[in-house]
């Protein structure tokens, strides 16, 4: 079974960039919905943006629209997210995920959570702070 562990996450100012890495590992990546998530205290789980696993449809949240952007490097088994010109609330856990391509509905039921991702890894803290 696919397993996740992100990293990268930290302290950074409001207007900054932050990359986000997450190792993949116990079956390929390739058959792999992707996407990274995020939870603000007090607030519900999110999508942030998705990936199809043939990388054919993407589905961004509003608020990181043009801002964010999703990759993966399924010979090297790792997911990224490089977030830029960050805001104070973009603060919060943030998960990469996957499911396995079959099991999705679409890549936007998957990042709005109609179909959530079954593989969560156990979160980064991401600090958007002065």
């Amino acid at each position: 079974q696919l397993q996740l562990v992100e990293s990268g996450g930290g302290l950074v100012q409001p207007g900054g960039s932050l990359n986000l890495s997450c190792a993949a590992s116990g079956f390929t990546l390739d058959y792999y919905a992707i996407g990274w998530f995020r939870q603000a205290p007090g607030k519900e789980r999110e999508g942030v943006v998705c990936l199809s696993s043939n990388d054919g449809s993407r589905y961004y949240g509003d608020s990181v629209k043009g801002r964010f952007i999703l990759s993966r490097d399924n010979a090297k088994k790792m997911i990224y997210l490089q977030m830029n010109n960050l805001k104070p609330e973009d603060t919060g856990v943030y998960y990469c995920a996957a499911e396995f391509y079959w099991r999705i509905q679409t890549v936007q039921a998957m990042c709005v959570m109609r179909n959530p991702p079954a593989t969560w890894g156990p979160g980064t803290q991401v600090t958007v702070s002065s």
